[in-house]
């Protein structure tokens, strides 16, 4: 009776081994694809790779329970996505400014060294700046990992000490780690929210699941996802063999490639991550952390956790030592394994960081030095007008097809009427065309030595008396560069994007219709109008049937949406105006006009000097109104509406105990728990105005996380500024 306990043992023994093997296994495989993916150095042979991956699968095929997401063997993709899920970054990811020629660079530092010096952080001869991690006294040696902590040796270096880096020609995402564990990766986005694209994110092998040693509670690592130029060779090969059209350059296969719904897909993608900065990093107890004290510092420590950061990286000082290290870049960017558009240059001392801070949504303590845009010259076929979801008129140069920066280009952006003048471009003229910062192809000017006898000025108001799209009458107010249309919710052109406007949140708010969903109604035929909207919602019309047919809806999201819509039928006048879109007519505005008049007959048939009667309403505002409804067919718009039961109700009437009533804010950053939506939404409940500028008149200005220039603005004209619990106080919140 002894053989049961026996074979009980032998079990366990077994299992402990396996487990054992498996936590070896996974070990094993990250070093390898951290040296072949991270360090460029491969430590086995692909056979031996593999071979040690189907002993992985083979063990937690018979344990399953064993299987982690921080297994190597999830890195092959999980069930495809509906949708991605929206993520709000805990620290906003912020885009920089941009530096194009030399004298910017100059004045960059120039205005950085003048700062740093009144906060005292920069001696007055430039002196002051200590070098880090074993760089040349002039900024001409690479950036060594050296000890932070290490004495200086030697004089002291003039001039601010900058990291200079590559600036990769990719897509910027974030990667959260939670205890050491990749938990979520998202999109820059807008900057405050971006994409959910963790699935797809786990896929790349030069993303570590789990962090090598102490990892912090939180760390959040931002930088660029992209493809080598040998990789991407590869991928179109294979793309051509498959015969499905190859990719036109790397930057648009990896971004492509990392927004797949399917991560399947994503995983059979030669994608690679580096890493260039931070987001939020907290330790055990929720406490912000800081763990070295430069940035070139914090991309060494962020290397010891196994990511790849720029092989390029320099520490420099003062400008002369950036314009180097930007032309000996430049000289040699066409010999990197992948592609940049430029370098970026940011002040390497954190403390300085903190004292420079942020203007709008880019810090001061950085900029991007970019590289010329890649130029060609052809032959200028005409000239096209194009008419963009604003109803702006774009001349657009048809060009015999030419090859610039890895892109065929057939055609260029124009601008406006008054750059063709400025330029004197012509139609028949031999033109120079660049992709302006390698993406957006534009016409420099002509050859005017190569230009055609007789060849015509071009007049866009003659080329395009109506719309070409709708007809529609187009004009140029005066003091503006850009010809519109009229049409507004009538023209074909702007049907898109004026439905979306419509169903926002600032307007209609009908929850469930999204840009794709408008995009495939318009396409289809089946909206042409805001009126065709809510007839798709009449349950006798069987539009719910026909929503259900479309890619991600289903029964339950078709029914859902057909009731955001009806519930939408007698929305308050004021969300109905905004929704028409009419020009210089924002919220704000669109209430206090709703306000004033009561009904929308009214406003339809005010003139220009009742409608001046509004407060804060000028005659810019009072002209496009009138404007907008004189149009037969936009005053059409709102009969159609009527005839499918869209009937808006008058606003509320302010009320004086409301608590702001009469008193404007501004709001400026990130508030904690308020989005920038529900706090103007909040303030205007409670009768305030919400202004996008300071001015004399501004009773608060509220101010949140990195907060810009609007705080300058109030301590200049002594405007109180408070927080988020400054600003629920007064709304009696």
């Amino acid at each position: 009776m002894t053989s049961r306990p026996e074979a009980g043992a032998a079990g366990q023994d077994r299992e402990t081994a396996d487990r054992r093997r498996l936590e070896s296994l996974r070990a094993d495989i990250e070093a390898h694809n951290r040296r072949y993916y991270v360090e460029d150095a491969p430590s086995v042979s692909d056979a031996e790779y593999d071979r040690l991956m189907a002993e992985l699968q083979a063990i937690e095929h018979d344990h399953p329970d064993w299987v982690t997401p921080d297994s190597p063997t999830q890195r092959v993709g999980a069930t495809p996505l509906d949708h991605f899920a929206t993520v709000r970054h805990a620290v906003r990811m912020l885009s920089l400014s941009n530096a194009f020629e030399a004298e910017d660079v100059v004045a960059f530092d120039e205005r950085v060294a003048a700062i740093l010096i009144d906060a005292g952080l920069l001696g007055e001869a430039g002196r002051g700046a200590v070098p880090a991690d074993g760089a040349a006294p002039d900024g001409s040696g690479p950036l060594a990992a050296a000890d932070e902590a290490a004495p200086h040796r030697g004089p002291p270096n003039p001039g601010v000490a900058y990291a200079a880096e590559y600036k990769f020609d990719g897509l910027a995402v974030s990667l959260r780690y939670e205890k050491g564990r990749l938990v979520q990766a998202a999109t820059r986005g807008d900057g405050a929210q971006g994409e959910d694209i963790t699935a797809n994110i786990r896929t790349l092998r030069s993303v570590p699941l789990r962090l090598r040693g102490d990892a912090p509670a939180v760390l959040e690592v931002r930088g660029e996802v992209l493809m080598t130029r040998a990789d991407f060779a590869r991928l179109n090969e294979a793309q051509t063999a498959r015969g499905d059209k190859p990719f036109v350059n790397p930057r648009n296969a990896a971004a492509g490639s990392l927004r797949q719904l399917d991560p399947r897909v994503t995983a059979t993608r030669p994608l690679r991550f580096y890493a260039y900065g931070w987001g939020q990093i907290l330790d055990a107890a929720g406490a912000e952390l800081r763990p070295r004290a430069t940035h070139s510092g914090m991309l060494e420590w962020l290397a010891g956790f196994g990511f790849a950061v720029s092989p390029g990286r320099m520490l420099c000082h003062g400008a002369s030592a950036l314009l180097r290290f930007y032309e000996t870049v430049g000289a040699s960017r066409a010999n990197l394994p992948y592609e940049i558009d430029g370098v970026v240059y940011k002040v390497d001392d954190l403390r300085a960081q903190d004292v420079l801070g942020f203007v709008a949504r880019a810090p001061r303590f950085a900029i991007a030095h970019k590289f010329p845009a890649q130029e060609e010259t052809t032959r200028l076929l005409g000239i096209d007008v194009q008419v963009g979801r604003t109803g702006a008129l774009t001349p657009v140069a048809r060009l015999q097809p030419v090859f610039v920066g890895g892109v065929t280009v057939t055609n260029a952006t124009l601008h406006n009427e008054d750059e063709i003048h400025r330029k004197d471009v012509r139609i028949g003229d031999t033109v120079v065309v660049r992709r302006a910062g390698d993406v957006i192809p534009e016409v420099v000017g002509p050859v005017l030595a190569l230009r055609p006898a007789g060849a015509p000025v071009f007049d866009l108001l003659a080329a395009c008396p109506v719309c070409p799209e709708c007809g529609s009458a187009v004009e140029r107010p005066e003091g503006e560069a850009v010809t519109r249309c009229t049409g507004g919710l009538f023209c074909p052109a702007q049907r898109k994007q004026t439905l979306w406007h419509a169903a926002s949140r600032k307007a209609l708010d009908i929850d469930g219709l999204g840009d794709k969903l408008i995009e495939q109604l318009v396409d289809n035929g089946k909206v042409r109008t805001l009126a065709d909207l809510y007839a798709l919602a009449d349950p006798s019309g069987g539009g719910e049937l026909e929503l259900s047919t479309y890619p991600r809806m289903g029964a339950k999201s078709a029914r859902n949406l057909v009731e955001a819509i009806n519930q939408r039928r007698h929305p308050p006048l004021s969300r109905l105006l905004y929704a028409l879109g009419i020009r210089h007519v924002g919220e704000t505005t669109a209430r206090d006009v709703a306000r004033h008049f009561g009904s929308i007959d009214a406003i339809m048939h005010a003139s220009e000097d009742a409608l001046l009667q509004v407060p804060d309403v000028g005659p810019v505002v009072a002209a496009s109104i009138r404007r907008f409804f004189a149009e037969a067919h936009n005053r059409e718009v709102i009969d159609a509406l009527r005839a499918v039961g869209v009937e808006p109700r008058a606003d509320e009437a302010p009320a004086g105990e409301k608590p702001l009533a009469g008193k404007t804010l501004v709001l400026t950053g990130t508030l904690p728990s308020l989005s920038r939506d529900e706090a103007t939404r909040l303030i205007l409940a409670a009768g305030g105005k919400v202004s996008g500028s300071v001015s004399r008149k501004t009773a608060w200005v509220v101010a949140g996380d990195e907060a810009g220039s609007k705080l300058a603005k109030a301590a200049e004209l002594g405007v109180a500024v408070i927080d988020e619990a400054g600003l629920k106080a007064l709304l009696g919140a």
